[in-house]
């Protein structure tokens, strides 16, 4: 009898702790599929779909951002990415003011930013096929990382390509705006005068300066866009961005 009883009670014990085991097995599938334990049915992300929605929104920021820069003023009247006066010739500057050509100079540094603005009117290809061709290995960090992660991930990935690639078109700007009328000048005024004070000379090609400066304010835009993609809901223009980016706001 009393070995009936323990039978009985074994099997129940048993019965119910495979009744737990299958509960809790549920439980974790259904975390699975879902993404969560809140009875959710979104699925859950997958390192495809965050490579893809970090892409896209790089994407969405870029033409964003070159619709920003590549039209008049969109440097020469945005304080943070305008293109001022060469640091390295600022001497040329000073120089040039105190022999009354403060016209010119002005002239100079509007000419400066409209190369830029010209030129990035030729960006969008080349950052759009960087953009493509990127492989992220860890997509769910950069996802999780600073406001500005991807778009640092893509400067760090591309940025050497990207100057081969853009100051040719910096250099087709600058003789499209005739940049150099404006600079040379006062460059070669400054540099007559080395010969009497033992200044260096200052270097009259302004190709890099131009490319450098341009690559500089175009990303500083594809970050604030990343931000707003990651921030406000709103910006998350296609069905992608709003279920990666989503994920962010849980």
């Amino acid at each position: 009898m009393k070995k009936t009883i323990f039978a009985i009670t074994a099997f129940a014990i048993i019965t119910n702790s495979c009744s737990e085991l299958q509960s809790i097995a549920g439980d974790i599938a259904t975390e699975v599929l879902t993404g969560g334990t809140d009875g959710s049915t979104t699925p859950a992300l997958t390192n495809t779909d965050v490579i893809s929605g970090l892409k896209e929104a790089l994407t969405v920021g870029i033409k964003n951002s070159v619709n920003l820069t590549s039209v008049e003023n969109g440097f020469f009247k945005n304080a943070r990415i305008k293109l001022p006066f060469p640091e390295d010739a600022q001497k040329v500057k000073q120089h040039a003011i105190k022999l009354g050509m403060e016209n010119q100079v002005n002239k100079f540094e509007q000419t400066l930013n409209r190369s830029a603005e010209e030129a990035c009117k030729e960006a969008t290809p080349i950052f759009v096929n960087a953009i493509k061709n990127m492989s992220i290995e860890d997509g769910f960090t950069i996802l999780k990382g600073q406001d500005n992660a991807a778009t640092d991930f893509l400067r760090r990935s591309t940025e050497v390509e990207l100057r081969k690639a853009f100051r040719p078109k910096a250099q087709n700007a600058i003789e499209t705006v005739s940049l150099t009328k404006y600079w040379e000048p006062l460059a070669s005024t400054y540099n007559a005068t080395t010969l009497l004070t033992g200044n260096e000379k200052v270097n009259t090609d302004l190709s890099d300066y131009v490319t450098s400066k341009a690559i500089d304010g175009l990303f500083i835009m594809v970050a604030d866009e990343e931000k707003k993609i990651r921030k406000d809901p709103a910006a998350r223009v296609t069905d992608i961005l709003q279920k990666v980016f989503s994920s962010l706001d849980q």
